[in-house]
């Protein structure tokens, strides 16, 4: 018991810490040993593995998802002797279903700190001593970890230079913006005992510093506006190019947020601005918990970091736009192949009155897409705003479609949800298609009227809705079963999203809605 004591006086780190422990734990156990600690209120995620080191920092839980998200949300060990793949609550990582698991423990670390996961490829008999030996464990795991965090909340400069150290190294290993983003954040929370922190990126098109990466669990936390260049304390930070330093966020008058800081306790604040060859990139925000002042040794550690995490993203950048460029002609054939999908559809549908309504619709769905390529190297290299697709879609469609002899007024309005090219591409073929309907048939008896477009993001699902004053909908009219070819590409793409679509009447107004959920990824 006392050589895991031993171990918080011997590392530098508590990365370090947590992979001797868990090498450590997996001897006293004789069986792999994966430790997996709290992020959030609601979210454990691994941190060390004698199993799978691969998928530290990727394998993460919610409250009481599987086997360890259960002990996480309850407390209680749970003891599976054989066929733990089998038992009701198991739930398997993606790529890990291979491992031959048989006998399986998980015992809380501490008081709400995270949990152990012990396996064995073999069928594990538990004792009634063995199990309180392994619960054990976990509380003494709990008890380095305190200890360990206790000493570098000493605060020696020696302490900080490690930290510095520890999070300028992870940084410096993703190749991956958003992972380097969240990485700062949680470590630089971690490592230097802040109670959040955020990192805001400067959109110079627009003058705003955006929100983009913070370890706060609250939702509200993580949908803050976005902060103009001449406003609040990050904003002078930028315009003053220098770490601002905020005795109490709750009292300050620049403060933006003052009743967000008082329910998550923020007090004392340091903002600092990420510049990489004099050219300020965003800005790394720090709250501490108490009202403290920031010594100036953490002062330098952290404008270190916060160029260290500026080349880190502009290289990740650099890396995202190499990418994309080998990859477009993969792009490029794979939305000739749609474009031609849907030419076949058209022909099949054999509905049009003349070539010219049939080529002028297929040079819409060209133009859907050129305009999704188009924003992509204008916007966030790989992350397209659906704003700008919809208020792009509604130029074009006012420039070529608009009959002389109709009176429309539009209207785009609500969230700029960032989609991957892939989604994007069929949002705004979607988009397109209720537009086109929209201006088509919804105004065929009616020669005036509103056409909107609005769009929201709640908790990763994203809807759209396309909605007009026009002509009222048919008794019983079903959307399914319409010969429309638009509505038939829109019920076949909002599938491709996992989504729905449905068309109906509500007040008057005839609203197409598709709902789908954002994809993290390409």
């Amino acid at each position: 018991m006392r050589s895991l004591l031993a171990l918080a006086a011997e590392c530098k780190s508590e990365e370090d810490l947590l992979v001797e422990l868990a090498s450590e734990l997996s001897r006293l156990a004789s069986a792999e040993a994966d430790i997996f600690l709290r992020e959030g209120s609601d979210c454990i995620v691994m941190r060390a593995s004698t199993s799978s080191p691969d998928y530290v920092r990727r394998a993460r839980l919610g409250r009481g998802v599987g086997l360890c998200g259960t002990v996480f949300a309850t407390g209680e060990p749970i003891f599976v002797a054989r066929q733990a793949s089998k038992h009701p609550l198991y739930a398997a990582f993606p790529g890990l279903e291979d491992h031959d698991t048989e006998g399986v423990a998980v015992v809380p670390v501490g008081s709400g700190d995270g949990v152990i996961l012990f396996t064995r490829p073999r069928e594990w008999r538990f004792s009634p001593r063995l199990k309180s030996s392994l619960v054990e464990l976990g509380e003494l795991v709990g008890d380095v970890l305190g200890a360990f965090r206790s000493a570098y909340q000493a605060g020696t400069q020696s302490n900080r230079l490690g930290a510095l150290s520890e999070v300028a190294k992870t940084l410096s290993t993703s190749p991956y913006l958003e992972e380097i983003l969240q990485l700062l954040v949680n470590l630089t929370a971690q490592q230097f005992n802040y109670r959040v922190c955020t990192v805001r990126l400067l959109d110079e098109s627009r003058s705003e510093l955006v929100l983009r990466a913070t370890q706060a669990p609250a939702k509200a936390y993580q949908r803050k506006r976005a902060i103009k260049l001449g406003e609040s304390i990050a904003g002078r930070a930028i315009a003053e190019n220098r770490p601002i330093v905020v005795a109490d966020v709750q009292e300050e008058a620049d403060y933006i947020g003052h009743d967000l800081a008082v329910e998550q306790g923020l007090r004392s604040m340091i903002c600092v601005p990420m510049t990489i060859q004099e050219k300020v990139i965003g800005v790394l925000s720090c709250y501490t918990g108490e009202r403290r002042s920031f010594p100036a040794d953490e002062i330098k550690a952290l404008e270190t970091l916060a160029k260290q995490a500026a080349v880190s993203i502009e290289h990740a950048k650099l890396q995202v736009r190499n990418t994309l460029m080998q990859e477009m002609h993969h792009r490029v054939k794979n939305n000739l192949q749609q474009i031609a999908s849907l030419m076949r559809l058209q022909m099949r549908h054999g509905n049009y009155k003349s070539l010219e309504e049939a080529l002028n619709d297929t040079l819409t769905r060209i133009l859907a897409i050129s305009a999704v390529h188009d924003l992509l190297s204008r916007e966030d290299l790989d992350h397209v705003g659906m704003l700008s697709i919809a208020n792009t879609l509604v130029h074009h469609q006012k420039a070529s479609l608009m009959l002389p002899d109709r009176a429309l007024e539009f209207a785009v309005r609500g969230d700029d949800v960032h989609l991957n090219m892939n989604q994007a591409t069929q949002v705004a073929l979607i988009l397109n298609e209720l537009i086109l309907n929209a201006i088509e048939h919804g105004f065929q008896i009616a020669r005036e009227g509103e056409v909107h477009v609005t769009i929201e993001e709640r908790d990763g699902e994203v809807a759209l809705w396309v909605s007009n004053s026009g002509d009222r909908l048919p008794e019983g009219f079903d959307a399914a079963s319409s010969s429309s070819l638009g509505l038939q590409i829109v019920e076949s793409l909002s599938r491709a999203l996992n989504g729905r679509f449905k068309m109906s009447s509500v007040f008057g107004w005839t609203v197409c809605e598709v709902k789908f959920l954002r994809s993290t990824g390409e």
